[in-house]
């Protein structure tokens, strides 16, 4: 391994720390790396062609006023590449305008998720609730040749070099953004035309906004969407002609928003709605469906079905799990993180746009999370959906299912006792000829040994274990969200005689 130490953050978390979020498989991280040439256990195909990129919540500072939650940490992001049968690694944080500011100051400087806003020695960070800072540590897309993170309760997207991982600035979209309530995680590529959809939600009507840039990097739609009040979207989804939004009856209590405080509550009594709007279309074009009352955190994929739109996701048995009293007070306060406390089930709601009516049903009796399907299968029919099983109780990954969403037939792999998992993408071969004909790459962070390393897998025979394993030069901490960048879609990738060097051609 060819290793380079590019810097260290400067961290003021206590030696002594016992937070289940910034210890164990949640231990942050301080030194970012470059690493080439990287440890190969089995054949790594040379037909795997691009980049592995995932982002995560890492802490540098204890929370503000005492209550850290686990979506409070700077993003990090970690990379690991395959070009000609070889691997190499990055990591770097995202230079947000919080992060600077809070290694300039050597201390945390905003208040946390779990925190009261008003407290906060600084103002001014973006999020939907106001004072909040950004931290764009939730999700990580790749448009127009460039990554993009961002934040879950909407702020900026930070450009980032596919490669290096450097941070380049902000999205600016050619001087129409930033808007005032920024955009949420989870913007969505559609690699069949190069826009990128989007959506924004916040405290004032209309509550909620749709856009689109297009393969340019130009804003070309943005439209209110009219809301009964503030709500709590996640994640959106769009089809061949269509985007879909939701309406989810999780949202903030209309009563403490009123006095600046920021309780959200499950509404079983009210249903779900989605809203399928064409992709251009105006906010007063959408067309919304009742559904079984559920929040949904991350959807897979939705496409067109003659009159139907047909849209899967992950539907959650209990949105807002009871507090038992049982446990140590992390278990009791973070109890909704875990897969098992709110049973979530892949799920299918179908949507006919002639009748106005809508059919949904269960697909798996497994609780799964965080699915990704093959990229080049967004907004079109799918049939496999690649997804996390849970560690009951916790906000942790044990292993990986691949759901047949046609037949309902399901291979897995467990990752074994103290091994913990991140999303896994499904990045398709070079010459790739079916829907899942390619590799599975995920990240794992094993206790037992104390070291991380990137696995991959056959995608048709997940089952048989990893055709490789890549040892990364530290133990990384457990994460969220990712995704997957062909070479091909990376400007300079092939003509380049280093990958690093390739965006500077």
């Amino acid at each position: 391994m060819d290793l380079e130490i590019l810097g260290r953050a400067l961290s003021t978390l206590p030696a002594d720390d016992d937070h289940p979020y910034r210890t164990g498989p949640w231990r942050p991280q301080t030194t970012e790396y470059r690493a080439d040439d990287l440890e190969v256990i089995g054949d790594l195909p040379d037909d795997l062609d691009g980049v592995y990129i995932r982002n995560t919540e890492n802490p540098v500072h204890p929370a503000q006023q005492g209550l850290y939650h686990p979506f409070d940490g700077d993003g990090m992001v970690h990379l690991v590449g395959f070009r000609d049968g070889k691997a190499f690694y990055r990591n770097r944080f995202v230079r947000t305008d919080g992060f600077l500011a809070e290694q300039e100051a050597g201390r945390a400087l905003w208040a946390g998720i779990a925190e009261k806003p008003h407290r906060s020695e600084r103002q001014d960070g973006w999020g939907a609730r106001g004072r909040m800072k950004d931290g764009s540590s939730t999700d990580v897309a790749f448009h127009n040749g460039v990554a993009l993170t961002s934040f879950w309760q909407c702020g900026d997207l930070y450009r980032i070099d596919p490669i290096s991982l450097e941070t380049l600035g902000k999205a600016d979209w050619n001087g129409a953004f930033p808007f005032d309530l920024g955009v949420s995680a989870h913007p969505k590529p559609d690699p069949h035309t190069g826009e990128m959809l989007f959506f924004n939600y916040g405290t004032d009507a209309p509550y909620m906004h749709y856009g689109v840039v297009d393969s340019s990097g130009d804003l070309v739609h943005y439209t209110g969407i009219e809301l009964p009040g503030p709500r709590l979207p996640h994640d959106m989804a769009f089809t061949e002609n269509y985007a879909i939004l939701n309406d989810c009856p999780l949202f903030w209590i209309p009563e403490a928003l009123e006095a600046g405080k920021y309780f959200s509550k499950f509404h079983p009594d009210m249903p779900m709605r989605l809203g399928v709007i064409p992709r251009r279309g105006d906010g007063s074009e959408i067309v919304w469906f009742e559904a079984e009352s559920t929040y949904v955190l991350h959807w897979t994929n939705a496409y067109e079905d003659g009159d139907e739109i047909v849209l899967e996701g992950f539907h959650q048995e209990t949105p807002e799990p009871e507090d038992t009293g049982r446990g140590s007070i992390y278990e009791r306060v973070f109890r909704a993180l875990a897969l098992d406390r709110m049973g979530t089930h892949l799920h299918r709601w179908r949507m006919n746009l002639r009748t106005g009516t809508l059919k949904e049903e269960r697909l798996s009796e497994s609780i799964t999370e965080f699915g990704m399907i093959n990229p080049a299968y967004g907004g079109r029919p799918h049939r496999y959906t690649y997804a996390a099983t849970g560690v009951p109780g916790w906000f942790l990954f044990d292993g990986l299912v691949k759901h047949d969403t046609v037949t309902g037939t399901e291979e897995r792999y467990a990752l074994g006792e103290g091994v913990f998992g991140s999303e896994t993408v499904m990045a398709p071969r070079i010459g790739s000829t079916g829907e899942d004909d390619g590799y599975l790459v995920t990240m794992t962070v094993d206790m037992n040994r104390d070291l991380s390393e990137c696995l991959v897998f056959d995608a048709q025979r997940l089952a048989d274990g990893p055709l490789a394993r890549i040892r990364l030069p530290e133990r990384i901490s457990s994460g969220t969200h990712s995704t997957w960048a062909a070479g091909a879609e990376i400007p300079g990738w092939h003509t380049a005689d280093r990958p690093e060097d390739a965006l500077r051609l």
